[in-house]
């Protein structure tokens, strides 16, 4: 590994600090090295506040070590004016000799200017340093923005015979996760800004959709009620967080309880990535049930899947949704329990 490798791997870790509050904008890192030791570290910790090299620069104790220094950033340093200054304008004003970057920007605003800004100002800017794992790094925020749809995410449980619950029209769902995974399910709900569900899964499960075993911000909850007919004594119209329900019908809005009218003649799942593109909800994690999580499967509506394989068999019930063959998968152990991970 180079020198300059080993910092841009810093600049990724400090970034995914980011990973929960820093959307719409990417997660990005910086660090600032002089005569070989980090004299400085920042990363993008909200949207509308400093970026990681405002935040890397303000922690530098002795800026006169900056004119001797190389700062290191994950992604391409923004050169127009946004909730903030350019973060280009800044390096040239602290007057540090060298930049290195991870990727360049994908945003239309920036893409290649910032970069540009730089050399004209006659600094030495290295580019394409660990780009793959940059480039992944802000993987949503080139989805959404090349894309013009959120990152989408499906997660299940299954049985290790291959089914998500018994069959039932009352009663509770059977509990497949352990009490540690089913905590790394409410660390993904905080990671994402929207989350789905179709009517079964709201009407047998009830699920309340948040985050209350996790730090972290509620996502959006969104649920699939074409004819409207789920009761209103359901955790999802308890008003506790931002909910859409996504039927045919118009209906007035409730309280913190929006309905969004969708043309069920038609596909629904690019109506539904239309929606969450005007509303800036930049990563979707779809929870169920299993006919909704296969459609997202066979359209080929998801970026990434998490399927969780318990222990116990259940012999007969509603069948896991099926992945295709072909698909990049590796996989984890939590709490003793498989995980795939399939990427697209």
């Amino acid at each position: 590994m180079t020198t300059d490798e080993k910092y841009i791997r810093r600049c990724i870790q400090l970034a995914r600090n980011g990973l929960c509050t820093a959307a719409p904008n990417p997660m990005v890192g910086a660090v600032i090295v002089h005569d070989g030791k980090i004299i400085g570290e920042g990363y993008h910790i909200r949207c509308g506040e400093g970026h990681a090299e405002v935040n890397a620069i303000a922690s530098v104790k002795d800026e006169s070590l900056l004119k001797e220094s190389t700062i290191y950033v994950s992604l391409e340093p923004c050169s127009h004016y946004g909730k903030t200054p350019p973060c280009a304008d800044l390096i040239i004003k602290k007057r540090i000799p060298r930049v290195v970057v991870g990727c360049i920007d994908p945003f239309s605003l920036v893409s290649g200017r910032g970069i540009r800004k730089l050399r004209d100002a006659g600094i030495d800017v290295t580019v394409g340093v660990q780009e793959k794992e940059c480039l992944q790094l802000i993987e949503r925020f080139v989805t959404f923005n090349t894309q013009k749809r959120p990152y989408i995410t499906l997660k299940w449980a299954q049985s290790a015979d291959g089914f998500i619950d018994i069959n039932r029209k009352e009663g509770h769902p059977v509990v497949l996760s352990t009490p540690i995974t089913s905590l790394y399910v409410h660390k993904q709900r905080a990671e994402h800004k929207a989350i789905l569900v179709g009517r079964r899964t709201a009407l047998l499960d009830n699920p309340s959709l948040t985050t209350r075993n996790w730090y972290g911000q509620n996502p959006v909850r969104l649920v699939i009620d074409r004819k409207l007919t789920l009761p209103k004594t359901l955790h999802i119209f308890d008003g506790s967080v931002p909910t859409w329900i996504f039927t045919e019908t118009e209906h007035p809005s409730d309280e913190n309880v929006n309905y969004y009218q969708l043309d069920f003649s038609q596909d629904i799942l690019p109506q539904i990535a239309r929606f969450l593109y005007e509303q800036k909800l930049q990563s979707l994690l779809i929870e169920g049930g299993s006919r909704l999580l296969q459609s997202c499967i066979d359209s080929g509506f998801w970026d990434e899947i998490y399927i969780e394989h318990a222990s116990v068999s259940l012999n007969e019930g509603v069948k896991a949704p099926q992945v295709p063959e072909g698909h990049s998968v590796d996989y984890q152990i939590r709490d003793h329990v498989q995980i795939s991970h399939y990427k697209k």
